[in-house]
């Protein structure tokens, strides 16, 4: 236990961070989700849809491009 009073500690000692690897595995499955599901959609579906899920996918390959510097799968 820390001498210092409650006050005083960090609270990152008490939160499960993810490390970037984490986090980049995370969004690289959500990227296959998302790209999974559009390519799911029918053809007949609106375009609301495929739209707002096209800018999902886009938004998530972006996030995991920023965290790696590489261009997300």
């Amino acid at each position: 236990m820390s001498r210092r009073p409650e006050s005083e500690r960090s609270d990152w000692t008490d939160l499960g961070l993810l490390t970037r690897e984490e986090a980049h595995g995370r969004l690289q499955d959500k990227i296959a989700e998302t790209a999974a599901r559009l390519a799911g959609l029918a053809a007949d579906a609106e375009q609301t849809e495929r739209d707002l899920l096209e800018a999902r996918l886009s938004a998530l390959r972006e996030a995991a491009e920023d965290l790696t510097g590489k261009p997300a799968d």
